[in-house]
């Protein structure tokens, strides 16, 4: 099983990200789980979102607290919130930042996997907006290896109708652009 956590800000969009992994991983046949952590939060607060995925039934139904990868939408909450709190030793980070991986785990103090994309720019460009929360999904597709790009395709187009090749074009570049460092 694969477990992400997602940290954004209210209005980002984790939530909508968790739901259309989740759609886009039993599209092809595997089991999966997206749900937010809901409290007092507005937009712009802090939020979490996760999302479970397995060949196998999943079992559990309590939050993620020990996840195998962590999404970072913001890169203005490293430092604000302990991004990588519970990351597994082997475990993945992705950050939305135009910094490089090695500068990320610098600031963090953090020796794990380390991936970055600048999402934000992206979205930018090829959405006209910068919210980068379906081209994270393309970063973390590209990370954990787990289904095709291309798997993303009838869930976008479902949730996001004329202006879903906007956000899938965005999704293939964060999929094609993700710089890591071990």
């Amino acid at each position: 099983m694969i477990e992400v956590r997602w940290h954004g800000r209210g209005g980002q969009g984790a939530v909508t990200s968790v739901e259309l992994l989740a759609v886009a991983a039993i599209g092809v046949g595997k089991y999966a789980q997206g749900f937010p952590s809901f409290g007092p939060e507005r937009r712009g607060a802090p939020v979490a979102a996760f999302s479970r995925i397995d060949e196998k039934k999943i079992k559990v139904r309590s939050g993620i607290y020990q996840p195998d990868v962590v999404v970072v939408l913001d890169s203005s909450l490293v430092g604000l919130v302990n991004v990588t709190e519970g990351l597994k030793p082997n475990g993945i980070l992705i950050v939305n930042t135009p910094k490089s991986p090695e500068e990320v785990k610098k600031e963090l103090n953090f020796s794990g996997t380390t991936a970055t994309v600048d999402a934000t720019g992206i979205a930018r460009q090829e959405m006209g907006v910068p919210i980068a929360n379906t081209t994270m999904l393309g970063a973390l597709l590209k990370m954990i290896g787990i289904m095709d790009l291309d798997a993303m395709k009838e869930p976008v187009e479902h949730r996001f109708g004329r202006i879903a090749q906007k956000n899938l074009t965005a999704m293939k570049r964060a999929y094609e652009e993700i710089k890591t460092s071990n």
